[in-house]
């Protein structure tokens, strides 16, 4: 339960190193389960997620061996994770309920041993993410699904059977799981309004080169030729998009100038284009973007979230912090998650002028200063977002609850001290 405290004030000015995407690393490790041979990757994050994770893999019986380097101009992970044969197939309740995205490990144990327990995930208080479409899709490729004392208990006979699937909505988490179900099942499985984020492609990828035969990348259209058996691989994961804007959102609402080393400009059309609209310069060159605001009179713009390649949901609340201290209106339209407003009562603390209507939509009048104030993290990216209104508030802001943080962002403060932020941990004993 660490605290930031920031004391705002300081545009910021410099360059920060864009780590590995945390949303590609977490279905990439998971994918690992997929062979008895060694697999290498590359690029990781220093993130409590990618330790939970591990920690989740280690009880399924995988051994991991890490090791850090210099890769990109700095400090990264190599980790090599070999799952001869799994001492257990059970994700419990206890290294589950820490990140959502241990469900990753339901399509590779399934299609591989033909039995998994995974206790129902938890995560961010962000809204209802069901595991619907997971549950439903492996039962039309043959699964045997039961949910018993608050665990889902899947078996097969065989292997799965590849099947022609129909997502009700472009979930990426129910991609990644039936692309890795299906790499191994018998005969072809085609998914229609699959997601199409650049993570998923990356995890294509990765699962190509072990030996998988899948068709459609970028596409909403996935087309997975099963395959006997696949074989270990190294793989370089791409850098993280919703880092890189949410430091662009930094440049840009301290009125500063930042440099985005290893940023995947490509990914983030739609939140630059944003930015450029506030008032912000964005020039991409080579190996990123720079955000220049320095003698810019910032805009409100109107936000609506979608699926990629629309604006990302989880760059909502850093975009609508910069909003606050923008001139004019902006209306913040979520489509994504039904309870994705949790930071607006903290912002308001601090000073600014929200009105929410319903679940969905927000309106954000811009003032001239927020004021600083202690605020509460309550997600992921919501964290980030009362960091950057800390950045821009007067006096000493504390944030509480900063857990969230480390989940997700890598060196955070470090990378803000380089470039120019009052930014400190506040240590509490345990």
């Amino acid at each position: 339960m660490d605290k930031i405290k920031i004391i705002g004030g300081n545009p910021l000015f410099g360059k920060v190193f864009i780590s590995g995407a945390k949303n590609t690393a977490l279905p990439i490790i998971c994918a690992s389960l997929l062979t008895d041979e060694p697999v290498t990757i590359q690029n990781i994050p220093f993130l409590s997620d990618i330790k939970s994770l591990n920690a989740l893999l280690l009880q399924l019986g995988t051994q991991i061996e890490a090791k850090s380097e210099q890769r990109n101009g700095h400090l990264t992970q190599t980790i090599t994770y070999y799952t001869q044969q799994p001492t257990s197939l059970i994700a419990p309740y206890d290294f589950v309920r820490k990140m959502r995205a241990s469900y990753y490990v339901l399509g590779p144990l399934l299609t591989k041993y033909g039995h998994v327990e995974l206790s129902l995930p938890g995560g961010c208080a962000i809204g209802a993410r069901p595991m619907d479409i997971h549950l439903s899709s492996l039962e039309q490729m043959g699964a045997q699904i039961e949910i018993k004392n608050g665990y889902v208990v899947a078996d097969i006979k065989g292997r799965l059977q590849g099947a022609h699937i129909t997502f009700h909505s472009a979930s990426v988490g129910a991609t990644c799981n039936i692309l890795m179900a299906a790499a191994l099942a018998e005969g072809t499985t085609v998914i229609e309004n699959a997601a199409k984020e650049p993570e998923i492609s990356d995890l294509i990828n990765m699962l190509n080169k072990m030996g998988a035969n899948i068709e459609g990348a970028n596409t909403s259209t996935l087309t997975i030729y099963g395959v006997e058996k696949l074989h270990g691989t190294t793989h370089e994961i791409i850098n993280d998009r919703i880092e890189a804007g949410s430091y662009a959102v930094a440049a840009a609402i301290t009125h500063g100038r930042v440099e985005l080393v290893n940023a995947p400009a490509q990914y983030l059309q739609a939140p630059l284009d944003i930015l450029r609209k506030c008032g912000a310069k964005v020039e991409i060159i080579d190996n990123g973007f720079t955000v220049d605001a320095q003698n810019a009179t910032l805009y409100g713009q109107d936000i609506y979230t979608d699926y990629y390649p629309g604006f990302p949901t989880d760059l909502q609340a850093q975009f609508m912090a910069l909003m606050c201290v923008a001139e004019g209106a902006a209306m913040v339209t979520e489509s994504i998650w039904e309870n994705r407003f949790m930071h607006v009562p903290e912002l308001m603390r601090m000073g600014a002028n929200i009105n929410v209507h319903g679940h969905a939509s927000a309106i954000v009048r811009g003032v001239k200063k927020l004021s600083a104030a202690p605020v509460m993290s309550t997600d992921l990216r919501a964290s980030f977002a009362l960091i950057l209104a800390g950045l821009v508030a007067d006096g000493e802001t504390t944030v509480n609850r900063v857990y969230h943080l480390d989940r997700g962002y890598e060196h955070l403060e470090e990378k803000f001290k380089a470039i120019g932020a009052d930014i400190e941990r506040i240590k509490i004993p345990d």
